[in-house]
């Protein structure tokens, strides 16, 4: 299905560039360069202190390196937000989050880590998601020293960072040594098996071209096989049980609307208190700065993701009082 003509109208001069000039993703190492050049990192406001930490990184593995953005001059301990960068597995950069995150920090007064982890196909599944799990066991073990409220950790990630997002909560209560209080997923990547209904649309920014690719890359010999985990696919999960409360928010004419849904719906069937938020006429990415996001739906979208997040924070805060008069 074409869905072009269904595209809302701030967005169709993106589209229609992007349909008449689709990017290359055959091609994993000009990926990530394309990915930077799509989209640079944004400077960061004189108001939003930042630095850089090296975390250690999985055992063998080279460090992890967390960029930490907070109000300045602002002691804690704050809510934090952990954050997964997309890029289909391929690309992306940690400093792609600094609009956003500097958003965050001034809006909602916390702190936003952004974990640069290692990409696929030079490092391919483990080694992503054990960096993302690397990053956040670092960030609790030194929650006092960094001003963080541990009680209040959210953990989100955007397209396969929402797809990391998704595997690291199920990584989280699996291994049992780290917690998270909600988990934010922004049209997350979830599903390597590409036979949903939205799998087989004629769209842009990510298409079904791109989608295969980047699942090879980060699958390699595990692709189009029955053996894919559930921690590389989270959709291949058969518990869903006990895991933090979460938010999906998608685009109507992303690729990933079928996978999404069907997340959602089984995320709520076990238990787990769960918001679907669905953008008519959005494609895949449109609450992204540099692809549209400043339009009325993007901007929408930006502030519910926002009104979530305080929400968020708030009711963990409430319910860590709670306990601790109890």
């Amino acid at each position: 299905m074409d869905v072009r003509d269904l595209v809302d109208p701030a967005y169709r001069t993106l589209v229609e560039q992007l349909a008449a000039n689709p990017a290359d993703w055959s091609n994993p190492a000009k990926v990530r360069a394309d990915r930077r050049a799509l989209q640079p990192p944004a400077p960061i406001p004189d108001t939003v202190a930042w630095h850089d930490h090296d975390a250690l990184g999985p055992e063998g593995a080279p460090p992890v390196m967390v960029r930490l953005y907070r109000p300045m001059d602002q002691s804690g301990p704050l809510p934090c937000i952990y954050w997964i960068h997309g890029g289909g597995y391929m690309g992306g950069t940690a400093d792609s989050a600094n609009e956003t995150a500097s958003e965050w920090v001034m809006s909602l007064n916390c702190v936003v880590a952004s974990v640069e982890y290692r990409l696929a196909p030079e490092n391919p599944y483990p080694a992503p998601i054990e960096d993302c799990y690397a990053g956040l066991r670092w960030l609790t073990n030194s929650a006092a020293d960094l001003q963080i409220d541990p009680d209040r950790i959210v953990i989100g990630g955007g397209s396969a960072g929402g797809g990391l997002c998704a595997a690291l909560a199920l990584l989280v209560r699996d291994r049992g040594e780290l917690k998270v209080s909600h988990q934010v997923l922004l049209y997350p990547m979830i599903d390597d098996r590409r036979n949903r209904p939205s799998h087989a649309w004629d769209t842009w920014v990510w298409t079904k071209q791109s989608n295969e690719t980047g699942w090879r890359a980060y699958l390699g010999n595990l692709f189009d096989t029955d053996n894919v985990p559930a921690y590389a696919a989270p959709s291949r999960a058969t518990d869903l049980t006990n895991l933090p409360p979460a938010y999906i928010l998608v685009g109507s004419l992303d690729l990933f609307l079928s996978e999404d849904i069907d997340y959602a719906e089984r995320l709520l069937e076990a238990g787990v208190p769960t918001e679907l938020h669905i953008y008519a006429g959005g494609p895949h990415g449109f609450d992204v700065p540099a692809l549209g996001g400043k339009a009325e739906l993007g901007r929408r979208a930006r502030a519910d993701t926002a009104e979530y997040l305080r929400r968020a924070f708030a009711t963990t805060a409430t319910r860590a009082d709670v306990t601790a008069a109890g």
